[in-house]
Parts: structure tokens; C-alpha cells; sequence
């Protein structure tokens, strides 16, 4: 039996006790993003801290997808200052 991000992510899920149903393909665009306009290490960091504003806005779908458009934001406006001061 083959195992997906799917199959995973319903199993972490689970073993944390959680239930929801969030973009992960959005939540995989965004660690791209800062990944690449940021930093790899950031990527990671970054969702954990879209994890914790979204729980502490009191959780669900909608405080994860708002937290993340905000580190998007965040992420291209970081990369468009590198590439205005000349920055890979």
C-alpha cells in the first residue's frame, strides 16, 4: 500500500487530536514562496507560525487561510525589497 501527503496529514491529524480541514496545497505554495523569497529554513518556521496565529484567533480553516495570506504578504514584500536592492 502506497502512502500519501493525504494519508499522512489525515494520520497527524488524527494522532494530534485535531480535526480540520485546511488548503494543504495553499499551505504548500506559501512554504514555497518564503522558501524561495525568504529563506528554506523558513519555510518550516513559518507554517508553525501560521499554526499558532490561527489557534490563538481562535482556530479553524478561516484563521488558517487569513494567517496565511498575511505571511504571503509578508513573504513577497520581503522578496520584492531583495530583488530592489539587487539580492538573489
Amino acid at each position: 500500500m502506497e502512502r500519501t501527503l493525504d494519508d499522512w496529514i489525515a494520520e497527524a491529524c488524527t494522532e494530534l487530536g485535531i480535526d480540520l480541514d485546511v488548503d494543504v496545497r495553499g499551505l504548500l505554495d506559501l512554504a514555497r514562496v518564503v522558501a524561495h523569497g525568504v529563506d528554506r529554513p523558513a519555510a518550516p518556521l513559518t507554517t508553525f507560525l501560521i499554526g499558532y496565529a490561527a489557534a490563538s484567533r481562535g482556530g479553524g480553516p478561516e484563521a488558517v487561510a487569513e494567517a496565511s495570506r498575511q505571511a504571503a504578504a509578508l513573504a513577497e514584500r520581503w522578496a520584492a525589497e531583495a530583488a530592489d536592492q539587487g539580492q538573489p
